[in-house]
């Protein structure tokens, strides 16, 4: 091989890791359209330049540079970088210069390949000219997403506070749009407002959320929650309720799920999806469960010197999760004054759920743990289906199927997987609307779940 096609790789550590935001653009992926502009919000208001990258545009460039092993979502994030970096050199021509910029991809620990992410597409980036200065800055489920290194010290707390709040905020107004859309009064009127309510939200958030201030950010919310009752239509009957939990990626991202949450709704379903905000306590309960696990483990096999570090790391993930559950739980109390919106659960109750069943546990981490549990408490709780949604080969993702398929069957739930891996499959949408079907049987036999569960 000839040196000059031989490509070097710098260490992961000088162009991956927690780089400081200041002064660069910080290009966001389009993971849930609300929960994008709102976070690129409250950067923006903490003086970080950052942009929400236009999603699945260059869909054809992720699979090029990738083999078709890694996780559906890999290809999708990929591509929106490459071809952001391919449409913003075209139209900067010679002043365009990669370190300008820093490309925000958290990852998480454990057997799921989210992990890996941020790697391989650190090394696709460097195989092309000029692109190693474009550095990928992380966060990572191993310290709770801590923002250490991200910002100035005494910034870091008040963006804690003002981005899990824009986390929260997002979820309602997803839940606030599945709640209103089966039921709008004319078609279209519900995403043409929620697309309005999205920016207003954005603005408050990049307005005030430095100072802490979320009292305008919460009024501005009261004032979309009190506009969009008025595009319901009353005389609309209730319809079949469908839950949807699976990989966090697929099961928010709507053009990789093809729309599946307004192709149910096309065939009668009102639809739940979990919330985003469900994986960011996950995380934070998690670090309390295994620290807890720690300091025991420490304390009888009488290693001292671990404690100090133990007691660190209960407090920090304990206290992170406290304010987390109570933020939440005051934001959707406030919400629901004004509209029937679905609440969220805690993550302790979904570990109890699983505990009292018997078929898993907590202690195999990842998503299956939160989706398993939330099959079983959603079916007993009422609803009429639930829909499993992962990218193809998703291992958290078939072993949920694959415990929860006998369960369902035994309760009397319709049940339906939802893989994805960019293709359209002809059999896809008759199987929804079998799916769907089932679930209407199941409602005019047992009605649905009256009370809207809360945080």
């Amino acid at each position: 091989m000839e040196a000059s096609n031989i490509i070097e790789f710098p260490p992961l550590s000088e162009t991956l890791g927690k780089f400081h935001l200041t002064k660069k653009k910080v290009l966001i992926p389009e993971m849930n359209r609300m929960t994008a502009h709102l976070f690129a919000a409250t950067f923006r208001s903490f003086g970080i330049e950052a942009q929400v990258l236009r999603t699945y545009g260059g869909l054809d460039l992720g699979k090029k540079y990738t083999s078709g092993k890694e996780c559906y979502p890999c290809q999708v994030t990929l591509g929106d970088i490459l071809c952001f970096v391919k449409e913003e050199r075209e139209r900067l021509g010679p002043a365009f210069s990669p370190e300008d910029y820093i490309y925000f991809m958290p990852e998480s620990e454990g057997p799921c390949r989210f992990g890996l992410y941020n790697k391989y597409q650190r090394i696709v980036l460097d195989s092309f000219p000029g692109l190693k200065k474009l550095k990928i800055s992380s966060v990572t489920t191993k310290d709770g997403y801590s923002l250490d290194g991200l910002l100035e010290k005494e910034k870091v707390l008040g963006f804690k506070k003002a981005g899990f709040l824009s986390v929260v905020v997002a979820d309602i107004l997803d839940r606030l749009t599945w709640r209103v859309r089966p039921y709008e009064k004319e078609q279209g009127m519900t995403d043409a407002f929620m697309e309005q309510a999205m920016h207003r939200m954005a603005h408050s958030f990049e307005t005030c959320g430095v100072a802490n201030d979320f009292d305008p950010v919460l009024s501005e919310l009261d004032g979309v929650l009190q506009e969009a009752k008025g595009i319901i239509d009353p005389k609309i009957s209730p319809k079949p309720l469908i839950g949807i939990v699976g990989e966090i990626f697929l099961r928010m991202h709507r053009d990789s799920n093809q729309d599946l949450i307004k192709v149910l709704e096309k065939y009668g379903a009102e639809v739940e999806n979990a919330s985003m905000s469900e994986w960011v306590n996950y995380v934070s309960y998690a670090g309390l469960r295994q620290a807890k696990k720690s300091l025991g483990l420490n304390l009888r096999l009488l290693r001292f010197a671990r404690l100090k570090t133990g007691i660190k790391d209960i407090l920090n993930f304990g206290m992170n999760l406290l304010y987390q559950e109570t933020t939440q739980k005051a934001a959707y109390k406030r919400a629901q004054k004004i509209l029937d919106l679905a609440g969220d659960h805690k993550i302790s109750h979904l570990e109890e759920t699983l505990n009292r069943s018997g078929i898993f546990s907590f202690d195999v981490s990842t998503e299956a743990c939160l989706s398993i549990a939330s099959i079983i408490s959603c079916g007993r709780a009422g609803y009429n289906g639930m829909v499993n949604v992962y990218p193809f080969t998703c291992m958290p993702s078939t072993t949920t199927s694959a415990v929860v398929k006998p369960l369902m069957s035994e309760l009397g739930i319709p049940y339906l997987d939802a893989a994805y891996d960019s293709s359209i499959q002809p059999g896809r949408e008759a199987a929804i609307r079998t799916f769907m079907y089932q679930a209407e049987q199941h409602f005019r036999r047992h009605g649905r779940m009256k009370n809207r569960p809360s945080p």
